[in-house]
């Protein structure tokens, strides 16, 4: 399908590179139809030579070659233009940088929709893991102590009686590295249904005592996992660890960074 042509666009494109008349022009855009040609474009896509007629003086006419022209062949052209006219120069180094901004953000390719899905599951997993650990104090929970018994609980119903020091083993990760920094988003989900699901039991139960949130929380990750088994999932701790939340943090940074900058 041909692109749309600009007639007036040579026009502009010409006064604004300081070319004082269109047949001084026109080699820039003979050179550009060659690279067009060359890269493996169609020209007649970009490029449409036609006739004007111009009155020359006393009525006479004369037939001139005129062009119709696309974007791309605007950048074409500009490269390809006199560039000891400071403009074209200017024009020049401006599409140099749009360029380079353009092979940057490349470079650091979007996130995936798995890496989407984990950066959204993780961060509920913290808000709900806060909720969790009030609704815990409100139940009974009240010491670092408690509550590493209470996590650990909820660990154990979902992992087969795994505590979180050995799903770390198991995982291969160390003891400084976040499990849920290292789940991908199949195991998130489970864990998040888990620390949900506890929390409104927690709060609908009225539960006021630590042995009872413990057996709670374990008795609802032993649900979710039996859910699992019976949808004929892969449980949690045989799923593969993934790697760290951080970096994909780093990474949703960084190219933040690179739109903003590059809409500047």
């Amino acid at each position: 399908m041909r692109m749309e042509l600009n007639t007036g666009l040579h026009e502009i494109l010409q006064k604004f590179l300081g070319y004082s008349e269109y047949r001084f022009f026109l080699p820039a855009a003979r050179k550009a139809w060659i690279a067009c040609k060359e890269s493996g474009q169609n020209p007649n896509d970009h490029f449409e030579v036609f006739h004007d007629m111009i009155i020359i003086g006393k009525g006479a006419e004369r037939q001139i070659d005129n062009i119709r022209i696309t974007r791309y062949g605007c950048y074409l052209t500009v490269q390809n233009a006199d560039s000891s006219k400071p403009i074209v120069a200017q024009a020049q180094t401006y599409f140099a940088l749009q360029t380079r901004r353009a092979e940057i953000l490349l470079d650091n390719s979007p996130l995936t929709e798995e890496e989407q899905r984990r950066l959204l599951l993780r961060s509920e997993m913290k808000k709900h893991n806060s909720q969790l650990a009030g609704a815990a104090k409100e139940a009974g929970v009240t010491t670092a102590k408690d509550y590493a018994i209470f996590q650990n609980s909820g660990y154990q119903g979902l992992y087969n009686g795994l505590t979180k020091s050995d799903i770390h083993e198991q995982k291969g990760l160390g003891k400084s590295q976040d499990i849920l920094d290292h789940m991908g988003s199949t195991e998130l989900a489970a864990n998040l249904f888990r620390a949900t699901q506890t929390e409104e039991k927690l709060k609908k139960d009225g539960i006021r005592d630590k042995v009872s949130a413990n057996k709670v929380h374990k008795q609802v990750g032993a649900k979710v996992r039996k859910a699992i088994k019976d949808i004929g999932g892969t449980m949690p701790e045989n799923l593969p660890v993934a790697e760290s939340i951080k970096r994909l943090e780093r990474k949703e940074k960084k190219l933040l960074k690179l739109k903003s900058d590059l809409e500047k």
